[in-house]
């Protein structure tokens, strides 16, 4: 195709074989898309195109992707709302033609498997490193690495007697992703081997059990070591959904690794001394604050000094 056709927030880039979905910065646009700044689409990525009215006066063009094409929509699983979904370019009444045009264009270069799943991912995943901050601890991802630190706030107990985790990529087998614009928002992570079959106690990340598959009992999100958990202003969509597709995509990188499913607890590893020094300093606030009893403070002050 060769051409640009560019919308409200997001200028499409046509090439040979893909579409460069690159995404405006200002104040209107969702934080996600800004968070995204651009994605490269594979025209074999898609399943179809649409042409629809918009509101006011607005055109809406929307590539439709095939299932399992895209590892953001795939940890999204259909919870995205409608403005925040990347494959929408809104366009002025005015563009209508042009719009058409391109839509046409579109369809003329989808393959005869478009109708049908994609085997593996064919959309790049946002990169890693990155992080964000949960309600209830701090989640980094270095690109095969998954690591929680608790907050000494937020965590429940049963978090702080696990300690600190450190996940594998190759010990997982899936991700599952509940938006904070929800109730139960959470990011959990499920060990290989029970990415189909787990089954939560409560609501929150509540996995599908697949066919044939037996189902396990996990502890609700709050309780288990294995997840984060959302919450009034923490794991923003335009932070933790990135952070999952990157994670999912990695995740099916290496699913044909055997490998152990136990997760790696960092509790016995040696820490980093500044990391450790950072730790007690804010303990040490907390207990000025009257929020750690005595007690707390010095046992939770020895355990870390433990690690250096």
């Amino acid at each position: 195709m060769g051409d640009v056709l560019a919308g409200i927030q997001a200028t499409w880039e046509f090439d040979t074989d893909s579409v460069l979905i690159r995404f405006e910065r200002g104040i209107r646009t969702p934080r996600l898309f800004q968070s995204l700044r651009e994605r490269r689409v594979p025209y074999a990525a898609l399943s179809s195109v649409t042409l629809t009215p918009g509101k006011r006066g607005t055109v809406v063009l929307r590539a439709v992707p095939r299932p399992g094409a895209d590892p953001l929509l795939e940890a999204a699983a259909g919870q995205l709302k409608e403005s925040n979904d990347p494959y929408r370019l809104v366009l002025p009444g005015d563009s209508e033609t042009l719009a058409e045009y391109y839509a046409d264009e579109l369809r003329a270069v989808l393959g005869s498997e478009a109708a049908l799943p994609a085997e593996r991912f064919l959309v790049t995943a946002p990169e890693a490193p990155m992080q964000f901050k949960a309600y209830d601890g701090r989640a980094g991802f270095d690109g095969t690495l998954v690591s929680f630190r608790w907050f000494w706030t937020g965590a429940s107990s049963a978090k702080w007697k696990a300690g600190d985790q450190s996940f594998p990529v190759a010990d997982l087998g899936g991700v599952e992703w509940r938006s904070p614009e929800g109730l139960e928002g959470c990011l959990r992570l499920v060990p290989r081997g029970a990415a189909a079959g787990a089954e939560a106690d409560g609501p929150g990340c509540d996995p599908v059990p697949g066919a044939g598959q037996p189902s396990v009992t996990r502890a609700q999100p709050d309780q288990d070591p294995a997840s984060v958990v959302f919450g009034l202003g923490y794991g923003p969509v335009h932070e933790s959904l990135p952070f999952a597709a990157a994670v999912l995509e990695s995740v099916r990188r290496t699913q044909s690794v055997p490998v152990a499913t136990a997760p790696v607890p960092v509790g016995g590893a040696r820490r980093d001394p500044a990391d450790i020094a950072e730790r007690i300093r804010h303990l040490g606030d907390l207990h000025q604050a009257g929020l750690v009893t005595d007690a707390e403070y010095s046992a939770k002050k020895a355990e870390l000094l433990a690690e250096l």
